[in-house]
């Protein structure tokens, strides 16, 4: 167990964690607090925030959460204030699990969808990063986690806005590595299949989608939210020193089948 510790443990380390309140990102927070981390939630909707917060302090976490608008600058840099002020100090981990899925047909895609879109996936990692990459690199080690997509490769299901903003996440994780990983900073990403998530409502309440989507995986099934955990665990730790601006597939194989 010494060894594991040593490899895997996050005792005393700060984690912000957007999205954390349902799906991806709650079982990411879930996992880091687990692992010992201080994890600040940062979502919109105050009641699941707190839901999850009560979820992660009943399994014995150490958590709090930031209600934050992510999709106005504004918003992105008074949540990174307070969720400061809530961990008490800098975090050292920062995944990105908010995310909006707006994927009309592209000649039916406005201005204000793309514009949100962009605001939410890929402006508020960034403006995250701005604010808290410098200060990692300072201080020697640093971990930034992003949630993309299949869209971030391959087109299908209306990629949109959607699949342009998390290709953009992607190349900004590989910035971030390029700049800041010679002072132990990582910037990596997870890329999911169809997991079983609010954010994919529209299509998992269709059995016979739901039903392909899994034939089309490796092992037989689609991903569920739990299925980040030890990702997001290496990821965040000592373990992952060495692995930086890589896209991580957790998808059961869908991307290779």
């Amino acid at each position: 167990m010494t060894y594991l510790d040593d490899l895997f443990s996050l005792s005393g380390r700060t984690a912000l964690v957007t999205g954390g309140s349902s799906g991806i990102g709650k079982a990411m927070a879930r996992a880091l607090a687990g692992a010992g981390a201080h994890v600040v939630i940062v979502a919109r909707r105050e009641a699941e925030l707190k839901a999850a917060v009560d979820e992660l302090t009943a399994l014995g976490g150490r958590a709090d959460w930031v209600s934050g608008d992510l999709g106005t600058r504004e918003g992105v840099r008074a949540a990174a204030e307070d969720a400061v002020r809530a961990l008490g100090a800098e975090p050292d981990i920062v995944v990105n699990s908010a995310g909006i899925n707006l994927r009309p047909p592209l000649s039916e895609l406005s201005d204000e969808v793309w514009d949100r879109t962009m605001a939410v996936n890929l402006d508020a990692p960034f403006l995250l990063g701005q604010r808290f990459g410098p200060g990692m690199a300072e201080r020697g080690f640093g971990r930034f986690i992003h949630i993309t997509s299949q869209q971030a490769h391959r087109a299908f299901v209306n990629s949109g806005a959607y699949g342009v903003s998390k290709g953009g996440l992607e190349a900004l994780a590989r910035s971030q590595a390029e700049a800041w990983s010679p002072y132990g900073v990582t910037a990596n990403t997870l890329v999911p299949g169809f997991v079983m998530t609010p954010l994919n409502q529209r299509l998992s309440s269709d059995p016979e989608k739901v039903a392909a989507l899994a034939a089309r995986t490796m092992v037989g099934r689609n991903g569920l939210a739990e299925d980040f955990e030890g990702a997001a665990v290496f990821l965040a730790s000592r373990a992952s020193a060495y692995v930086t601006g890589q896209a991580i597939f957790v998808d059961g194989g869908f991307s290779v089948h």
